[in-house]
């Protein structure tokens, strides 16, 4: 986490302003994209392709006459350790033109209004659909949009399906307990502070936020702000073994409803962790035959 943030802020971001563009997904995306993780890097060009879209518009620039920055992080997990897929974008905040001698200058955008915050994310929503529509793993029908009949597949993944969409809705996948939801623990008053958020759009289970920004000079919270989107799904600190061998999970910051830990039995734990790991990529490697080696 600190080895790559700092990275982040010595060798790749440049000294201007940075705003965070988060986009979170509903349920049925989630574990969509957890399935099918090839899904995440074109989903990710739809949002970066929107996103750039508005900086150039906001710096009256053509198409051809900027060029933006941003870098991304895939986060897998949420605050609950549950599995919740969603972008952290670090964007450039304007674009670089070139100048007439050939240097570029970055010209800075103003901050989106709420308004065109709720525009920009009812055009990811529709440019994602039509992407997932396209690629066959969304089917319309009578004006109704389903996610389609997964392929056939191997054993492998029909065993990490269940288990994704359990850690998904904090739910228990295998056991005993199977198909129960989480323990909780509350021990704090229930939550009152639940205005609406300036620069916060939610459409639908759809979210995307673009509140934080930070300055071109304040490197220290750039740095801040890249060890955020970088850091690990759980802390030692948020992590204990209580009297009757289960393990209670602390959140960062207690839900609405005051709860304040989640409980759950070593196999349930082994199992929410389980779940946001990445499935792999690629086809594992043709082992050498053992007559030639």
């Amino acid at each position: 986490m600190s080895q790559t943030a700092a990275h982040l802020v010595d060798r790749v971001i440049p000294h201007v302003p940075v705003r965070q563009w988060v986009l979170s997904l509903p349920i049925p995306l989630r574990v969509l994209l957890a399935a099918q993780p090839e899904l995440v890097t074109p989903a990710l060009q739809v949002v970066q392709r929107v996103v750039t879209r508005h900086l150039l518009d906001a710096a009256g620039l053509k198409a051809d006459e900027g060029q933006g920055g941003a870098v991304t992080l895939i986060q897998r997990f949420g605050s609950a350790a549950n599995l919740n897929i969603h972008l952290h974008c670090l964007v450039l905040d304007g674009v670089y033109r070139r100048a007439a001698d050939g240097s570029p200058a970055f010209i800075e955008a103003a901050s989106p209004t709420d308004d065109e915050l709720h525009a920009l994310l009812q055009s990811v929503i529709e440019r994602l659909m039509k992407m997932l529509t396209r690629r066959g793993v969304l089917v319309e029908d009578m004006g109704q949009t389903y996610l389609a009949e997964p392929d056939a597949d191997g054993e492998e993944a029909r065993t990490l399906r269940p288990l994704e969409a359990a850690a998904v809705t904090y739910r228990i996948a295998f056991g005993p307990r199977a198909g129960q939801k989480v323990l909780t623990l509350r021990g704090a008053m229930p939550r009152e502070d639940w205005a609406r958020q300036p620069l916060c759009a939610d459409i639908d289970g759809f979210s995307l936020h673009a509140a934080v920004r930070v300055q071109a000079h304040d490197r220290k919270r750039l740095e801040q702000l890249c060890r955020y989107i970088t850091r690990p799904a759980l802390s030692d600190e948020r992590v204990q073994i209580n009297a009757a061998g289960q393990v209670e999970l602390k959140l960062k910051t207690p839900w609405r409803d005051g709860t304040t830990h989640l409980i759950m039995g070593p196999l349930e734990f082994m199992q929410r962790l389980a779940a946001p790991v990445p499935q792999p990529s690629f086809r594992r490697a043709i082992q050498p035959d053992s007559s030639q080696s």
